[in-house]
């Protein structure tokens, strides 16, 4: 019997070649996405597809009753998602308070459940400069937490912590993996915005591989 790994997947690029990295090491993967009352719920049904398609065990969890006490980022409240790189100060706006600890806690207690020893998350260097919850800091003390905090340890993987959105895109080809199958712009529209640091990031991420981005976007 293969082991088993919980991957928390969101649908986006990062968690996408995360997944499918799980998948290649011959884990038998159960999928994990959350809707957290985010304004990019595409992500959600793009995810779904994907696990569908792949034939593994997805879950999407509802926890948007907790959106009242994360409800001052601009992804689940009411301002609008700031344009511009990730490295300008105004993408601050977009952090959603503690919510890889919320995420990475409902996944470790699932791998519980299932008798997983891994959860995988797709944290890289790119987010770091934003996201205090994808820091090599964080993720090491989640680590900690996670192989004491129940009777079965659980060791948090993060395959693409040191490497740059590019590093994914690159790992993710060498794979011959679509990126038609993703979903990474922060505004849930028909089309991908191409302002926001999300789409910055990702088109960068494909220019610097020399590639076509397979997604439309509205300019």
């Amino acid at each position: 019997m293969p082991e088993k790994a919980v991957v928390v997947y969101s649908g986006g690029m990062d968690s996408f070649t995360v997944l499918h990295t799980a998948l290649r090491s011959g884990l038998d993967v159960y999928a994990i996405s959350f809707n957290y009352g985010q304004k990019h719920s595409k992500e959600l049904t793009v995810a779904a597809s994907v696990c569908q398609a792949l034939s593994i065990s997805h879950k999407i969890v509802d926890i948007t009753a907790i959106n009242s006490l994360m409800a001052n980022s601009s992804l689940t409240g009411d301002t609008d998602i700031p344009e511009g790189h990730y490295e300008s100060d105004n993408m601050k706006s977009t952090v959603v308070p503690n919510r890889n600890m919320v995420l990475l806690s409902m996944a470790i207690a699932y791998a519980v459940s299932l008798e997983a020893g891994k959860v995988y998350y797709g944290a890289h260097a790119g987010d770091h400069h934003i996201y205090p919850d994808c820091r090599p800091e964080f993720v090491n003390a989640m680590n900690a937490v996670a192989n004491i905090a129940n009777y079965q340890p659980v060791d948090i993987v993060t395959p693409f912590l040191h490497a740059s959105k590019g590093d994914i895109l690159k790992a993710g080809l060498a794979m011959g993996l679509d990126y038609a199958d993703t979903w990474t712009c922060y505004n849930g529209r028909e089309q991908s915005c191409g302002k926001c640091g999300a789409c910055h990031e990702r088109l960068e991420a494909f220019a610097e591989q020399g590639r076509q981005d397979p997604l439309a976007y509205e300019n």
